[in-house]
Parts: structure tokens; C-alpha cells; sequence
């Protein structure tokens, strides 16, 4: 898939001068409810919630909006400016009763992607509230799909059939967003973080940036349909590990090379070029579930592939790699196995 309006020659010129330098890069925090009360596998407890937004207060992080975050990040000009988005999937009515408040009372700007079909229905905000915290200051509503469903094509799905389901849902979600609340965002959050390379053609044909669920900054490498952000549930989003996220910035790998994550083999196998300037030797990778991943060089690739199979629709393959300030690069490839159910 071409990069967003670079050529591939310029970025593979950059990446062979790349240096390691104190540089910042955009760190988008994801969420879905925030809530003592539902479900832990996609919650924050509320004194979680209040404890992240202290630390990127106490880390003098500079909280931004999503889309314009975004657009600095990936045209390289945060400079050495550390900055956070904050995002929230599906609308859940936890983030108005007890996100919202806590924003609001830091000024901290916030975006909530809204599958627009659960809109009203229990345990999601209302059209009503929607359309109050739009007019507030900083807040962003975009597109998250209509139906919340699995949009990646089907193994037994026909070309057309599945153009027909995707189109469907990416334009009357957009559409009803512009009928109800007035706002035509070019945002776009994967419904369970869940792409391929002929949905996010979908959305570069659309002019809109496309997030998942994987982890990771985003910096001038950084694909547009294909943005990482960091879950920030109650297992993930912890206090002890949060501060080396919000620091983190993109691994120097020009993202458009990577795999779309839909596997033809388990498990799968992934290489990536790195700069001279990275260190092999101190790059570390993991695999959901199977820890630490042994992998191999050669030449300028780095090529690794786990262990044993894996069980799941959905893992990870992470890469880290130290910074000169502390702080850390950080690589996630999102796999994704057609062949196991969807949720």
C-alpha cells in the first residue's frame, strides 16, 4: 500500500539517515468503558481512569486532538513536543456519567468513535448527550461503524458481497453522524481493531485515517489506515507500566511495508526493515501469550516468528527498542485469524 503522500523512495532515504534522537512522536490511549462496574476485559476502573490523568499531567505531557495529532505526527513536526491523544470506542454511557467529567475538569481534549446503531440502546450514550458534548470545547465524535460488526472480508465471502457490507456501514455510519450531529470527521476507529488491506484501501479512498487497537506511537513511519493506539483497560493500562507508553515513540520502520496482519500461516512470520542506527542487539520482541521471541537478522531485516501457534482470532507480535532519553520505540503487528470465530 503507497505511504500517504510520500513517496517510498524519500521515506527509505530518511530511514537510512535516521539517528536516534530525543524526538517526540504522537501516543494515542485508547478506551471503551470507564466504569467499576462492566465488564474488566474493556474497562477502567474510575480511580484508574483519575490516576493516568495525573500522570500525564505529571509528566507535563501536552494532551492534544486526535486529528491533528495525528497529521503533526505523521508529517514529522512534533519535534521534541511530547503529546497524548485520548480516545473512546462505541459510546459507552460510562464515559459520559464518569470519563467526561474528569477531562472537562483538566481541559483535555477527548474523541469518541460511535457505532452509530447502539446509539440510545442500554448502556450507551443517548443522541441526546452526544450532541451536548459535541459543543463542548476540544471534544471529537467520529465514525466507528454502524453495527459494530467484523469487517474484514470473510473467507466465504464473495468480492462483492463483502464490498456491499463494508460500504454500507462505513457510509450510513457517516452519514447518520452528519444527519444527527451535524459533523462529517475523516476519523475512523476498526471495530475490534480488525483491518485488511482491501478495507483500509476503503478508507484511503474515503480520505480518512483509520486506528486499531495494536500498540505503539505514531511518528513519521507510521501508516495512516493502520494507526496504533494503546488499550488502556484495567489489565493494560496500569500505573507501573503506563509511564514508558506515554513516552514511547514509533520503532523507525516504514509501517506501509508491514503485513495487514490476516494470517496464511500459524504462526505467522514477520520481517521488517531497520535503520543502521537501531541496535539489534538490543531490540527485544514478544508474542501474545508466549513471551519473549527469539528472532533473526539478515542483512537489514529483522525476522522473527513465535514459537507455537495460536488459539486466538486476534495477537501480537511487540518490538522494542531503548531511546537515548529512557524512553522507548515501540513496534506492534496486529495478527488477525479469519479462520477462528468472530466475537
Amino acid at each position: 500500500m503507497a505511504k500517504r503522500m510520500t513517496t517510498r523512495a524519500l521515506l527509505m532515504v530518511s530511514l537510512a539517515g535516521f539517528a536516534l534522537a530525543a524526538k517526540a512522536d504522537l501516543v494515542v490511549l485508547q478506551y471503551h468503558h470507564v466504569s467499576d462496574s462492566t465488564p474488566p476485559s474493556t474497562s477502567t476502573s474510575v480511580s484508574l481512569f483519575e490516576g493516568q490523568l495525573e500522570m500525564i499531567g505529571d509528566l507535563g505531557i501536552d494532551v492534544v486532538p486526535l486529528e491533528s495529532g495525528t497529521r503533526d505526527a505523521l508529517d514529522g513536526k512534533l519535534d521534541n513536543r511530547k503529546q497524548v491523544a485520548i480516545t473512546f470506542d462505541d459510546a459507552y454511557d460510562s464515559v459520559y456519567s464518569s470519563a467526561a467529567p474528569e477531562l472537562e475538569k483538566r481541559g483535555y481534549p477527548y474523541t469518541i468513535f460511535v457505532n452509530t446503531d447502539a446509539i440510545g440502546s442500554h448502556g450507551y450514550m443517548t443522541w441526546s448527550q452526544l450532541e451536548e458534548v459535541r459543543d463542548r470545547s476540544g471534544v471529537t465524535i467520529a465514525n466507528h461503524s454502524e453495527d459494530h460488526g467484523h469487517l474484514a472480508k470473510r473467507p466465504d465471502e464473495s468480492r462483492g458481497g463483502w464490498v456491499q457490507r463494508v460500504e454500507s456501514s462505513l457510509d450510513t455510519a457517516q452519514q447518520t453522524l452528519a444527519d444527527k450531529l451535524g459533523i462529517d470527521v475523516p476519523m475512523f476507529a476498526y471495530p475490534y481493531g480488525e483491518f485488511d488491506e482491501a478495507l483500509e484501501a476503503k478508507l484511503t479512498e474515503r480520505g480518512w485515517l483509520g486506528y486499531g487497537q495494536q500498540s505503539g506511537a505514531i511518528g513519521a513511519t507510521s501508516e495512516a489506515t493502520r494507526l496504533p493506539r494503546f488499550p488502556m483497560a484495567n489489565a493494560y493500562g496500569q500505573l507501573n507500566s503506563l509511564k514508558d507508553k506515554l513516552r514511547s515513540k514509533a520503532l523507525p520502520v516504514d509501517a506501509s511495508e508491514l503485513p495487514d496482519g490476516v494470517i496464511e500461516e500459524n504462526p505467522p512470520t514477520l520481517s521488517f526493515t531497520v535503520p543502521d542506527s537501531i541496535n539489534v542487539d538490543r531490540l527485544t520482541c514478544f508474542a501474545s501469550g508466549q513471551g519473549r521471541v527469539d528472532f533473526e537478522v539478515s542483512g537489514d531485516k529483522v525476522i522473527l516468528k513465535a514459537p507455537k501457534s495460536f488459539n486466538s482470532r486476534r495477537f501480537r507480535y511487540n518490538c522494542t527498542h531503548p531511546a537515548p532519553d529512557g524512553s522507548f520505540y515501540w513496534l506492534s503487528q496486529q495478527w488477525l485469524d479469519l479462520s477462528k470465530p468472530e466475537d
